[in-house]
């Protein structure tokens, strides 16, 4: 039965316009459809057309042969020529909603059918499609044999022209693919490519033109334009493939495509079909590379692994030839094999496990072991034992040993630092091939601990678990070596801790190891650090005067790059034996808590007194001076000193340099707080005086502005007219004590004594007397006396007013 025909040809309106006419059409095409198609079958000759066209001009012209879906559901196949510089005829065939095409062929077969004609007929004759099928001859030029060498021709853009279109057959929303063609034929040509490669429901779906002056009016999903007519290769509104121009640069990401461009290229469509037998979904490019494999086509590694996936997740689905042809295309020869073919083909060998004879899964199993010793850092475990089992296994083995022994084993005696990933991998290789390794073992787990520690990603490794768990040695040592680091890297180790689950639950002390998986909760209860500290030191396990590094463990965790104040230095010193603290190091955070405590903090001082006692032999010179410093201001605060402060303290600063400047603060404002007092020596304070240091008597004077100072200057007469005294004098001991004593009088006793009660400032003056004499206390009265310059001038304003 003929199908639905239209006939459409190009007229001449009034002022040379060019449109057209139906000339013929079925009668069974409702108007709606002959509405829309009308525009879909218009035909607009190549720019530059000569206004006369020989006969041999005319046929070179481009066919705009096309397949769109209607609004009704239906599909137009279209053929569309130019019949003169700007005349042309297109005929149609109407395939309703739901009608398959004759002799379920694809649309693009009917490219280069006999039956398109070039003008309206007298009569109707069959469809082009119609006799098509009845023919089922090829249709001209999309032979197998034209459309290999097509293939052959177009190779650098083969597999991404696919790719766009497998994407256009999946997406009607995808950008249209736009081929750039000079032939209309070589269009044809890409779209019967992509026809025998796609699915065959996608097939049948994907619309096309041959050709088109404008590819951004036509909603087909693939547009043949020629070069002059070509859109920016850059516009985002097209995938645009110029197979005239530079070849494309970089490898095309979608397996599928590179697969169906292989074969296409290999001269095998039949494979296709083949491929299309085999579970998986539409696109997914397993199958189409196992039957390209099976048939000896050699593949890039994303396609071989995609063959190596599919057939793990479906091992059943291959029988025995197919799967050895299989295993034999993955274990052939390639210098492009990645980490991910590996794998894929490890998922392969563990799927095989039972499935196949030795004599199928040993060289897999072999070439997974020869990657891996000789692949760096390829993210892979060892393959099944399992696979070298059987007779034709252990010979295979035993090559292994002989070809790679040598070389695993100088990779893993190397002092080379190497990752956790890598490292774990060769202790695995050599136990997997028999490898001894006793000799080895203890650099070799050396230097994975190391690597633990520094690597932050070192949970990225699961088989460094399933190492542990194989090997009893390799964890035994592992784990100890991590426990005799933790002293030395409290944090990084509990940070591989909170990162990686080590099995140190056993018979094993590992102290450290437990102090560091304690710490995280024993900080989150919040309670102070010296507690933390305690609660970190049970969990060891062990006394700190037994094993004495568990200290330097516990502090590191507690207090990491942090120094412990004063008051905890005392209580870890005050808990522990100064022994405990030798052995474990920890001796320098307790002077280094003693010298950075500020001057309010007296344990300083104390904790100083103590570490002098309790080090002698361990702190340097400059140190103990500073510590001494500390000790110095511990003495002034105390009580009793030798005499001749001033200067004792100055000999510990000369000591000290480049002295600590808390230490410094510390001694000195002890010992201006002792020259304060209402008790202190003259002698001592006269020294003092002439010394000429300037910190010290900055410290002094720092020290006067204290609160209780000034608290004393109001509630005392005696120590107010002393301080008078004391600051009234020795006027030519030097600027720095000049300068200190005026600004104390100034800005220290003089509010001091201006806020007293006239009872109160009486007191002071018969204090200053008594202390003095009546020339003294005339001096005080002198300097306590209001300035009268503003008094005066007081007057002599107002005598102006009075006179104005």
């Amino acid at each position: 039965m003929s199908l639905p025909q239209l006939h459409y040809t190009s007229v001449t309106a009034g002022g040379g316009e060019t449109g057209g006419r139906f000339t013929a059409v079925d009668p069974g095409i409702p108007g709606p459809v002959r509405a829309e198609a009308a525009p879909l079958l218009s035909y607009e000759a190549p720019a530059g057309t000569p206004d006369r066209l020989s006969d041999s001009q005319l046929r070179a012209l481009p066919v705009a042969f096309g397949y769109i879906a209607l609004s009704d559901g239906s599909h137009l196949l279209s053929r569309a020529v130019a019949t003169g510089p700007a005349g042309f005829h297109a005929h149609a065939v109407h395939l309703t909603p739901g009608t398959p095409m004759p002799g379920q062929t694809l649309p693009v077969t009917a490219w280069g059918a006999a039956g398109w004609l070039s003008g309206t007929p007298d009569r109707t004759p069959p469809d082009p499609l119609t006799s098509l099928s009845t023919t089922h001859g090829p249709s001209r030029g999309l032979t197998r044999e034209g459309l290999g060498d097509f293939a052959v021709s177009r190779s650098p853009w083969l597999a991404a022209v696919l790719a766009d279109l497998r994407q256009a057959s999946e997406d009607p929303s995808a950008p249209p693919v736009v081929l750039v063609e000079r032939q209309s034929a070589d269009v044809a040509r890409w779209i019967a490519l992509a026809a025998a490669a796609l699915p065959r429901e996608h097939a049948e779906r994907l619309t096309f033109t041959t050709y088109t002056r404008h590819p951004g009016r036509t909603a087909h999903q693939v547009v043949g334009v020629l070069p002059e007519d070509a859109p920016d290769t850059r516009d985002p509104r097209f995938r645009v493939h110029v197979a005239s121009g530079p070849r494309p640069a970089g490898a095309v990401g979608d397996a599928w495509a590179g697969t169906a461009a292989r074969i296409w290229r290999s001269r095998a469509p039949e494979l296709f079909r083949d491929a299309a037998d085999l579970p998986g979904e539409p696109f997914a490019a397993g199958p189409l590379a196992v039957t390209a494999l099976g048939a000896g086509i050699a593949l890039g590694s994303n396609e071989r692994a995609a063959a190596a996936d599919w057939a793990a997740e479906r091992p059943y689905a291959l029988d025995e030839k197919r799967t050895r042809q299989l295993t034999d295309a993955l274990t052939a020869p390639a210098d492009d094999r990645t980490a991910a073919e590996c794998a894929a083909a490890l998922r392969l060998l563990t799927a095989l496990d039972g499935r196949c004879p030795a004599d199928v899964t040993a060289p897999l199993a072999a070439l997974l072991v020869t990657e891996a010793v000789r692949g760096d850092d390829v993210d892979l475990e060892p393959p099944a034992r399992s696979a070298f089992e059987e007779p034709e296994g252990r010979r295979a083995l035993a090559a292994l040993v002989e070809e790679l022994g040598d070389e695993l084993l100088a990779e893993l005696s190397s002092g080379v630092p190497r990752g956790v990933a890598r490292t774990v991998q060769l202790l695995r290789l050599v136990r997997l091939l028999g490898l001894d390794v006793a000799e080895l073992l203890p650099d070799a787990v050396r230097r994975l601990a190391r690597a633990l520690l520094d690597d932050p990603g070192a949970e990225a490794c699961p088989a460094l678990l399933e190492l542990l768990d194989e090997q009893f040695d390799v964890r035994t040592a592992l784990l100890g070596e991590l426990d005799r680091l933790g002293p030395d890297h409290p944090a990084d180790t509990e940070s591989l801790l909170t990162r990686v689950s080590l099995p140190f639950t056993g018979t094993q002390a590992l102290p450290h190891l437990r102090m560091c998986a304690e710490a995280p909760a024993a900080r989150a209860r919040g309670t102070e650090r010296v507690a933390v500290l305690h609660t970190v030191l049970r969990a060891a396990g062990m006394s700190p005067f037994a094993e004495p590094l568990v200290l330097r463990t516990a502090v590191g965790l507690v207090w990491g790059e942090e120094t412990p104040t004063a008051g905890e230095a005392r209580a870890l010193l005050d808990e522990t034996t100064s022994d405990a603290h030798r052995t474990a190091g920890t001796w320098t955070r307790l002077v280094d808590a003693a010298l950075g405590a500020p001057a309010h903090d007296e344990d300083a001082a104390e904790l100083a007194h103590d570490l002098l006692r309790g080090f002698p032999q361990e702190i340097s010179t400059r140190v103990r001076a500073c510590l001494m410093l500390l000790d110095f201001a511990r003495t002034m605060r105390s009580g009793p000193a030798e005499p001749g402060w001033a200067d004792h303290a100055r000999m510990l600063r000369s000591r000290a340099e480049p002295v600590e400047p808390l230490a410094l603060e510390h001694a000195y404002g002890a010992l201006a707080g002792r020259l304060l007092a209402p008790q202190r020596p003259d002698a001592e304070l006269y020294a003092f005086v002439h010394s000429g240091d300037e910190d010290l008597i900055a410290a002094y004077g720092r020290a006067a502005r204290r609160d209780e100072v000034r608290a004393l200057l109001e509630a005392d007469p005696a120590y107010a007219a002393d301080c008078f005294a004391v600051w009234n004098a020795h006027p030519h001991a030097g600027e720095a004590w000049t300068g200190t004593r005026a600004a104390l009088l100034d800005d220290v006793l003089r509010p001091a004594v201006r806020a007293l009660s006239p009872e109160g400032l009486a007191a002071v003056e018969q204090a200053v007397e008594r202390e003095g004499s009546s020339r003294t206390l005339d001096a005080f009265r002198a300097w306590n006396r209001p300035p009268r310059t503003l008094g005066r001038l007081g007057k002599r304003i107002a005598g102006r007013v009075r006179r104005g």
